[in-house]
């Protein structure tokens, strides 16, 4: 029992070790898209965004992009934009079946960089990474919340994403907040 809790110390130690720093302003990423061209992260400026970095195969990827797409039905016209990059293995080819059989409505793109990813999310190139990982990103283009690493629960609930996505929007536009861990 006791060699149980210091594992689950040491793993709940290492887990925070690689947290992001949050809130952080977004690094520019573009969202490459099947059918040609791109759009940049900083072209949603003045949006609140939530980025979904997904696989296209993954069920927990696909059920998050249904709920984002619920969200940017109701709080498109208020301000909101969802956005997708997906990097598994043949993303690009995958992307226009996963937004056609999952009913999709915001852009999803594809990067064929892990790099890129893992740079974004300030998360080391050694660090496994579950997917989805959400990364919600207030008016001003900070990063305001995103998902651990290794995943987590709170994140991707869909009542704990709309909450994020009510409270980013009814944030006044010099709103400053105060730097912390990612959670």
């Amino acid at each position: 029992m006791r060699i149980a809790l210091i594992a689950t110390g040491l793993t709940l130690a290492a887990t925070s070790l690689f947290a992001a720093e949050i809130p952080r302003k977004a690094p520019e990423v573009a969202v490459v898209l099947p059918q040609g061209g791109q759009k940049l992260l900083s072209e949603y400026r003045g949006k609140v965004v939530c980025l979904e970095f997904l696989f296209t195969t993954c069920p927990h990827c696909q059920h998050s992009a249904q709920v984002l797409s619920q969200l940017q039905t109701e709080f498109g016209p208020k301000g909101f934009q969802a956005l997708g990059i997906a990097f598994n293995p043949m993303a690009k080819m995958l992307v226009p079946d996963f937004v056609r059989d999952y009913k999709v409505n915001f852009r999803v793109g594809y990067t064929e960089n892990r790099n890129t990813v893992n740079g974004f999310l300030q998360n080391p190139d050694d660090n496994a990474l579950h997917v989805p990982q959400l990364v919600f990103i207030d008016r001003k283009g900070m990063i305001r919340k995103q998902s651990l690493p290794r995943g987590d629960a709170e994140t991707g609930d869909p009542a704990n994403m709309r909450k994020m996505v009510e409270q980013l929007l009814a944030e006044p536009a010099g709103t400053a907040p105060a730097k912390r861990k990612a959670s």
